[in-house]
């Protein structure tokens, strides 16, 4: 079982707040804070080189790998640092040599950014766009999915996890199977299931992941990971963006990638957000996905059956697996004064408008809607809380 009290202990300042927002930016846990002031603290002494080129802190920045491997299930060589899913996400795509003609397959559901990089390779070199249709649950189509596959071979296909404006969990696994088998690049955005959810790389079958730091893994601002497979490593596949650390010269004209997903990486990084992510990740892997998935999925189902006794909810979330994010609206209530109630009672929260998720929000007749997303810090007496706020509106 996992320790709420210690969870708790940990992260000191959710305490005298309803700190319902880690799927925007979640509350650290002290460690991973003490961790960068004491590193700055060194650096402002010492000096960048001296301090983050010595031994010691090469040795504990070699850790972030180590531990971000253990997290996914794959081998450190595979973990490049990022400064965020999207950075990540486009290193992956300009490493991809498209040419015109090209289609890449996603769904209705990924990241705006995912959609306005598609849009940037479609003006400059005519790459197509495909979407696959959802179910009337909400869920992929696989058969849509391979008669896609089969009509335009397409040279890569992108799935975001769960995506931004709702909890639904989509099927990266069997998509990743699919991808396997018609030798097919899959990239999985997993920057709203990295720290909330078990994420097996094996299974999922997957040539690059990207997570942010920020959400759910509880780390820093202005961090994240991208995985790499063998299979994108061995096809020398190299990012546009490349220095020193991912490029060994070895002629006056010409270079060698190096053979780990460091190529995705740029040499300078900002050493106290690396430390810090490292904190957050072994924190998450020291207390274990499964806990933290199964006390998730335990609170995020309270949420939702509470709230659905409320007269006027409307739950957008559609899905046949559901995390722990939660969008809705309170009939006849209008966003500002809905916005105001929560403000007022120190609620955290996001919310989702149209431009973060035109296609589903178009499909659902909405322009805006609350996003609640609970963490294994809550507790379901504050669940409680926020359902009694809630009901006030």
């Amino acid at each position: 079982m996992l320790d709420i009290n210690q969870v708790r202990q940990d992260t000191p300042h959710c305490r005298n707040k309803l700190f319902f927002n880690s799927a925007g930016a979640s509350l650290v846990p002290t460690i991973v804070t003490e961790r960068m002031k004491n590193y700055l603290d060194e650096e402002a002494e010492l000096g960048g080189y001296k301090l983050g080129l010595g031994d010691r802190i090469q040795a504990e920045l070699h850790e972030f790998y180590l531990e971000a491997a253990k997290m996914i299930n794959t081998e450190p060589r595979n973990i490049a640092f990022s400064i965020n899913a999207t950075d990540a996400y486009g290193q992956v795509l300009s490493a991809i040599p498209f040419e015109r003609g090209d289609v890449i397959i996603t769904t209705d559901d990924d990241y705006t950014s995912n959609h306005a990089q598609f849009s940037v390779l479609y003006q400059r070199f005519r790459v197509a766009t495909v979407r696959v249709r959802n179910l009337e649950s909400g869920a992929i189509d696989l058969t849509h999915l391979l008669e896609l596959i089969k009509e335009h071979r397409p040279k890569l296909v992108s799935v975001s996890h769960i995506p931004t404006n709702t909890g639904k969990i989509q099927d990266v696994e069997a998509v990743g199977q699919i991808c396997s088998e018609n030798d097919i690049l899959f990239i999985i955005d997993a920057c709203q299931s990295a720290g909330q959810m078990p994420l097996d790389v094996k299974k999922l079958k997957c040539d690059f992941l990207c997570s942010s730091g920020r959400k759910f893994l509880r780390g820093p601002r202005a961090t994240g990971f991208l995985y790499v497979s063998d299979k994108a490593l061995a096809a020398n596949l190299i990012p546009i963006r490349v220095d020193g650390r991912g490029m060994e010269w070895v002629a006056p004209t010409k270079f060698k990638p190096v053979d780990s997903a460091l190529r995705f990486e740029t040499w300078e990084q900002n050493v106290a957000c690396v430390l810090g992510l490292k904190e957050s990740i072994r924190y998450a892997n020291n207390i274990g996905l499964d806990k933290i998935w199964n006390y998730n999925q335990n609170i995020i189902f309270y949420l939702r059956e509470k709230l659905s006794d409320i007269s006027g909810m409307h739950i957008l979330d559609q899905g046949n697996s559901l995390a722990s994010i939660l969008t809705f609206q309170v009939k006849n209530r209008g966003k500002q004064l809905t916005i105001n109630i929560l403000n007022k009672n120190e609620v955290y929260f996001s919310v989702a408008f149209r431009g973060s998720a035109l296609i589903d929000f178009d499909k659902k007749g909405t322009d805006w809607a609350i996003r609640l997303s609970p963490h294994y810090f809550n507790t379901h007496q504050e669940i409680d809380q926020l359902v009694d706020i809630i009901g006030s509106i």
